[in-house]
């Protein structure tokens, strides 16, 4: 994309931080607020307390490492970080693609012939529906999040089946995110933002605590950006709502959760398809548009999410989480096919209807206690996630594509399409194409010797998968495609930090993938593979 024509007018209005003082008629004083993070000393591990921040809050070294809750990256053999909705701000970030682009060892790359967007963490395929929220997977908005509505975006670097499970992707790593919840301070930010040639977006943020020792918080965003990017006929636009609630007492501490995310995606880029040529091509410019004005995407979510903490006595936790997400795809796709090398290119359709259902929870305690000089933190849980996808599709025969050029697009008339003979299931109402049931034990214990100077950290997770495909057209299930298994993955490491500043780690850890759902290229599109 043409940087210069892309950013040539931005423009942002912020109305922030907003005090009971501030709010009063007779005080006409403007005050400087300084936000700072609780000090790391006030840091308990383990649970939902979110690690502290440094670097003038953009950035904190640590964040939630699945049912292992939230840990400082200096005591685990782990690479951890964070990013904060401070950086986000600062950076006027809108996806989490624009977020994780600060980390080097991970890169956004396009997905699925559309607007997904998919990562790769240290050179491997991370999808962003693999995303968890708050631990949780299978509860975030698919292919795109906003990032106006996170407090954390925390990249876990390595393989992870003890905290997370198995994952669709994710051998690589994880990206978790926190949502927002009321601060200390009251708030009310309203943003306004005007990006590329007519992209016009409006923000709120506000927050605020209640109660006599404040045990009480609530906390909203608002989103609506729309209008067309910097690349011509590529029209975007989003709409975000989410609430955070959250009670914190003496003892029980809990959280509530809730949002809506609509994004539309008309006439974006998406993709060159390259396999009938046994060449790579000349890419296009930034600034010309190879999709046609008649390709949509339309991803509607809606997602929930509640987590309790009791403590039991000063030593030990019962925790518990739940989650869930409806999510409803519906667009027209279409790719150019390069023939040749002066840019010709044929002009397929694809019609996609997609809905999805998942819950996700987890349940465990976690304790710590002392055998002699050795120190012991203990964590028992249990998770599973349940998802049932519905997938019909239609397309165009190659015989009726027209064709345009990738370097001179000047648009084609939108070809018919078929479901071939009722192959691509009912298009008005899917029927179930697949289910897929993941469930784990996960037992751990890092022991501490020297002050906790050296720790040693030994795990296991029993983990459980079960897919089932179904034909589309009759409902039935379709025992090629089914699996069930399941297996113990075993993980260990140590630490020692001979200074306070330095931590040397080392681990072994194992990741597990279910199979995949076929791909929109397939003849067996949206089945699973086992």
């Amino acid at each position: 994309m043409n940087n210069t024509k892309m950013h040539k007018t931005l423009l942002a209005l912020a109305i922030g931080a907003v005090t009971h003082s501030a709010w009063a008629a007779e005080d006409k004083k403007e005050d400087t607020i300084v936000v700072q993070s609780a000090p790391a000393g006030d840091f308990k591990p383990g649970g939902d307390q979110l690690v502290p921040a440094f670097l003038d809050g953009q950035v904190a070294n640590g964040g939630r490492m699945g049912m292992l809750g939230q840990q400082n990256a200096m005591d685990v053999p782990f690479n951890i970080i964070s990013y904060t909705s401070k950086l986000v701000e600062d950076q006027q970030a809108k996806t989490i693609a624009d977020v994780v682009a600060n980390d080097a060892g991970v890169q956004f790359v396009q997905g699925y012939g559309n607007s997904a967007e998919t990562f790769r963490i240290r050179g491997l395929k991370f999808d962003g529906d693999d995303m968890t929220f708050g631990g949780l997977s299978g509860v975030l908005p698919r292919q795109v999040v906003d990032a106006q509505m996170v407090d954390r975006i925390e990249i876990f670097k390595g393989a992870n089946s003890l905290m997370n499970g198995a994952a669709s992707s994710g051998v690589g790593g994880m990206i978790n995110l926190e949502p927002k919840h009321a601060g200390e301070t009251p708030q009310a930010k309203v943003g306004v933002d005007y990006t590329s040639d007519s992209q016009i977006g409006t923000t709120l943020d506000a927050g605020r605590r209640f109660g006599d020792n404040d045990q009480f918080g609530a906390r909203v965003n608002l989103v609506h950006r729309e209008g067309e990017t910097g690349v011509p006929n590529d029209r975007r636009r989003t709409t975000l709502l989410s609430t955070g609630l959250d009670y914190k007492g003496d003892r029980f501490r809990t959280s509530l959760d809730l949002g809506y995310q609509k994004k539309t995606f008309h006439g974006s880029p998406t993709s060159v398809n390259i396999s009938a040529v046994d060449f790579v091509p000349e890419p296009p410019k930034n600034d010309r548009n190879f999709s046609q004005k008649w390709a949509y995407s339309d991803i509607e979510n809606e997602f929930g999410m509640w987590r309790s903490e009791y403590d039991i006595t000063d030593s030990w936790t019962a925790y518990t989480g739940l989650g869930a997400q409806h999510a409803h795809e519906e667009g027209i796709y279409s790719a150019p096919k390069l023939v040749d090398k002066s840019g010709n290119a044929t002009v397929s359709r694809l019609d996609t209807n997609r809905i999805s259902d998942s819950v996700s929870g987890m349940a465990g305690i976690r304790g710590n206690f002392n055998t002699g000089f050795v120190s012991h933190k203990v964590n028992v849980g249990y998770s599973a996630m349940t998802k049932n996808e519905k997938i019909a599709w239609k397309m165009s025969a190659a015989k009726d594509n027209p064709t345009t050029n990738i370097y001179h697009n000047t648009g084609v008339d939108m070809p018919d399409s078929t479901n071939l003979n009722g192959s691509g299931g009912k298009y008005s109402d899917p029927l179930t194409s697949g289910r897929t049931r993941t469930q784990g034990w996960l037992l751990s214990d890092t022991l501490g010797v020297l002050d906790d100077k050296l720790l040693f950290t030994a795990g296991a997770r029993h983990q459980k998968v079960v897919v089932r495909g179904y034909n589309k057209i009759t409902g039935a299930e379709n025992d090629a495609d089914g699996f069930d298994g399941s297996r113990w993955m075993p993980t260990y490491g140590v630490v020692y930090k001979p200074w306070e500043e330095i931590s040397l780690y080392a681990n072994h850890t194992e990741a597990l993938q279910p199979g995949k759902t076929a791909p929109n290229t397939a003849t067996n599109y949206g089945q699973s593979t086992g």
